[in-house]
């Protein structure tokens, strides 16, 4: 086997190995203390010694800690097709206004018609609604930043619009925020501090399978990401149709960005960092070895976020918001740094 497929692998077994770790150790952490044992029982034989803990680790813990998974996949891919086709080391579906797209369609929604639709909320067709709404927001922002793309050359004005677009889209939730009711507006706070524990075992199914349509999209374009490292007009000149293949990449990102952030919030950090954690580890711009180190790496830092926001002995959680942008800002500083001095 060649040497670099050989570390590959070797990367993609420690992997597969933390993410099992992570997974069973997020499911033993919680306001209630449940032994490793019972724990390990319950996966395998699908009940513990106590049915209250049976009921916390299938009803509770594992649809969160499966959102956890899913929800680190959906944007470390679409951070790692964002930093490709635009080139750019700090690009992101957080940076780049796709979250903030996203947001203003859930905003719009819960602080805009909640007079209309506030009795459906708990409901499968409230959340609907709010997904739709979610893929609208970041579909729109997305479409902005291809139109922009496709006149602007300059990689750095096309991420600086980008920022532009999210905080126009922040002033306007301001104003939804100042206009909004109360109760609501508490609500849609909260949903702004990111969470994995707000999507339930029927919603699960909803949450997985959009994921699941985005990922097959985005496994879909490791061609034209490799295709495009070359530069686009190097990549015309092999046959790649420029237009689909940004279409391609800018839907999955648009279906996995706002998925995510209808049911967990708009989450920071995670796909700026994961890509270049997976970069460093393989150290290959192969997009097909990058997708699956970032598919592994993205579920074991979401899940390990979510360990960190959960403070021992008193039961409380932290905003996930908080505990990804500890761990991605240093990772982003780092990037930056080392950036310079090899110029």
């Amino acid at each position: 086997m060649h040497t670099g497929l050989k570390h590959s692998a070797r990367v993609y077994l420690l992997l597969c190995i933390v993410l099992v770790v992570f997974f069973i150790l997020d499911l033993a952490l919680g306001s209630v203390k449940i032994p490793l044992d019972e724990i390990i029982r319950t996966l395998f034989q699908g009940n513990s010694s106590r049915d209250e803990w049976t009921n916390i680790i299938l009803n509770f813990r594992i649809p969160k800690a499966i959102t956890a998974v899913l929800a680190g996949i959906a944007l470390s891919i679409s951070g790692l097709q964002m930093q490709t086709i635009f080139r750019n080391p700090l690009a992101g579906p957080y940076v780049l206004g796709i979250s903030s797209g996203a947001s203003l369609g859930v905003a719009l929604v819960i602080l805009g018609y909640t007079s209309i639709v506030g009795s459906i909320f708990s409901g499968w067709a409230g959340k609907w609604l709010i997904v739709s709404a979610s893929w609208v927001g970041s579909g729109i922002v997305l479409f902005l930043i291809m139109s922009v793309s496709a006149r602007i050359k300059d990689i750095m004005t096309i991420l600086i619009l980008g920022m532009m677009f999210g905080s126009i889209i922040s002033a306007i939730v301001s104003a939804l925020q100042y206009f909004s009711d109360e109760a609501m507006l508490k609500s849609y706070v909260i949903w702004t501090m990111g969470s994995v524990s707000n999507v339930s075992g029927e919603q699960l199914y909803l949450f997985s399978g959009s994921i699941l349509v985005g990922l097959l999209i985005s496994l879909s374009s490791v061609k034209f990401l490799n295709m495009l490292l070359l530069g686009e007009n190097y990549a015309q000149t092999l046959g790649l149709n420029l237009k689909l293949a940004r279409l391609i990449i800018f839907l999955s990102t648009s279906i996995l960005t706002g998925t995510v952030t209808a049911f967990c919030g708009p989450i920071g950090f995670i796909g700026i960092a994961v890509p270049h954690l997976s970069r460093l580890m393989l150290k290959t711009g192969d997009q097909k070895q990058l997708m699956v180190t970032s598919i592994l790496a993205g579920a074991c830092v979401m899940l390990l976020s979510d360990m960190l926001s959960i403070i021992p002995g008193n039961g409380m959680v932290l905003p996930l918001n908080t505990v990804t942008a500890i761990i991605g800002i240093p990772i982003v500083i780092y990037i930056i740094m080392r950036n310079r001095v090899a110029r």
